[in-house]
């Protein structure tokens, strides 16, 4: 069986314009995706369809089945699995698209490029003796927490589909197959620069360069040093992004620094998860046996994966090697005091607090102190504290917390703002729902263990309105119960 070309790409709206095989063969690999003996849609976001340009009613069907599965390959796709390296667990690999294929570049009605990737979709020559295939557990899931991740404010890659194929995967033990389709900005990795480095392609790492500044930071042509420059805005997307991560308690668990999406946006929901009692000692990935991973431990991963993209464009940076490392020592020293800027704006949006005051940081620092030693809930802490009455727990009856709250509402009257402008402000930045660890597992059970999509749809409905407090959605806003609380999670490759 071979992959169809599809002859109804204008019935369904697909608009490629492809400029990443425009970048040096080295990069990538042309290749179709290996068909499935019969797919099926299971899964399809029509809302996103349609902001792509898409046609959700030609692709509901067993078109759009086809087409996300790679049996059809739509008109204007020129499909490529990408090469890439990266550091895991600080450990450095040649990988690639060992189970993707990137279709092409869909263009939007408004312009916008996004890549439109088959996750799942075969062997490829960067498999490495994988089978290049996915379970639809895995895929469901990354759908839910991508989705979620939407939802919440934070910048991420997102979920069109999730097929099935008819055909079983082996891990432990057989599992249904599927193929999820993957909307991103970009797949620009610093793991692709890594590829390159190691090769010593220093004309490619340019052409690379480059492009990534043009598809994702135009603003920076013409600036004195545009690849410093780009230096500094991955840094600063990269803390805003974490920031963003640290406040509604997620975890990523697997920082590599090929899953480092160059543009900011979150990318691959293998083994991440969400806090439920807040510790930032927290890991759930049953590959992180140190705790590299860990929760409270992101900002300084982070700042590790930049430095090894940083080492990456030495050759760029300046002509002179001294001086070269001099300036990319100088912007990585400076992510610390970067992140933090961005961490306080956003925990002061949690507290409510719209003005700064250097003892801020102290405040909060306290507040979590208190929540760690009473095992809080890290949503329903903050959610509550915007309420009017807070709830009957541990740490609201604690004596540090109770000293503590005295000092945050006397802070809150030091600035010009209401305090229901400040409960106002912190129901904006406090979600009442997330994708609680103990929902998704029911969610994925059903689905994959009794072909039941209702309970998947239905934690999706709740979670795309995360800020809002409705009664009906109290259940999901429930810590699981403590025999549910030693919760792991795993690598779906």
């Amino acid at each position: 069986m071979t992959a169809e070309n599809s002859t109804t790409a204008t019935e369904a709206g697909w608009n490629f314009d492809n400029s990443y095989v425009q970048l040096p063969e080295s990069l990538y690999a042309r290749l179709n995706p290996v068909p499935v003996r019969e797919p099926r849609l299971v899964v399809f976001n029509r809302l996103l369809a349609e902001s792509l340009g898409l046609r959700p009613e030609a692709l509901a069907g067993d078109e759009g089945a086809a087409i996300f599965a790679g049996n059809r390959i739509p008109a204007g796709a020129e499909p490529i699995a990408q090469a890439y390296a990266g550091h895991q667990f600080g450990s450095f690999t040649i990988l690639g698209d060992g189970r993707a294929i990137l279709l092409g570049e869909q263009i939007t009605p408004g312009g916008e490029r996004f890549d439109i990737q088959l996750k799942g979709s075969g062997r490829t020559p960067f498999s490495r003796r994988g089978d290049g295939r996915a379970a639809l557990g895995p895929m469901l899931r990354e759908y839910i927490i991508s989705e979620a991740m939407h939802a919440l404010g934070i910048p991420t890659t997102r979920s069109l589909a999730v097929v099935t194929t008819g055909e079983q995967v082996f891990r432990e033990t057989p599992l249904p197959g599927a193929i999820l389709t993957r909307v991103a900005a970009s797949h620009i990795r610093v793991g692709t620069f890594e590829f390159l480095a190691a090769k010593g392609d220093l004309e490619s790492i340019r052409a690379l360069a480059d492009y990534t500044i043009s598809r994702h930071f135009p603003d920076l042509n013409g600036t004195e040093n545009r690849f410093l420059a780009l230096l500094y805005r991955v840094m600063e997307r990269q803390a805003a992004l974490v920031t963003k991560w640290l406040e509604v308690g997620f975890i990523h668990g697997v920082m590599n620094t090929d899953n480092m999406s160059l543009c900011g946006e979150t990318i691959d929901y293998g083994p991440c998860a969400f806090l439920d009692t807040y510790d930032p000692a927290t890991v759930f990935s049953s590959i992180d046996q140190s705790g590299r991973y860990a929760y409270g431990n992101q900002s300084q991963i982070v700042q590790w994966n930049l430095t090894r993209f940083a080492e990456t464009l030495l050759p760029l940076l300046h002509e002179e090697q001294d001086q070269a490392i001099r300036l990319a020592q100088e912007a990585v020293s400076a992510f610390p005091e970067i992140f933090l800027r961005c961490r306080l704006a956003g925990i002061r949006a949690k507290l409510g607090l719209f003005t700064e005051e250097s003892a801020d940081l102290e405040l909060i620092k306290e507040l979590l102190n208190c929540m760690q030693q009473n095992h809080a809930d890290y949503t329903n802490t903050f959610r509550d504290l915007a309420a009017e009455t807070v709830a009957e727990t541990a740490l609201f009856r604690d004596a540090a917390f109770l000293k503590w709250q005295r000092r945050w509402q006397e802070r809150l009257t030091r600035q010009p703002q209401s305090v229901e402008e400040s409960r106002t402000l912190m129901r904006a930045q406090n979600p009442a729902v997330i994708p609680r660890n103990h929902r998704v597992e029911e969610a994925l059970e059903a689905a994959v263990e009794r072909g039941d999509f209702t309970v998947m749809a239905k934690l999706l409905e709740v979670l795309s309105q995360p800020y809002a407090e409705r009664a009906e959605d109290d259940d999901y806003r429930s810590p699981p119960e403590p025999s549910a609380r030693c919760y792991q999670t795993f690598c779906g490759t």
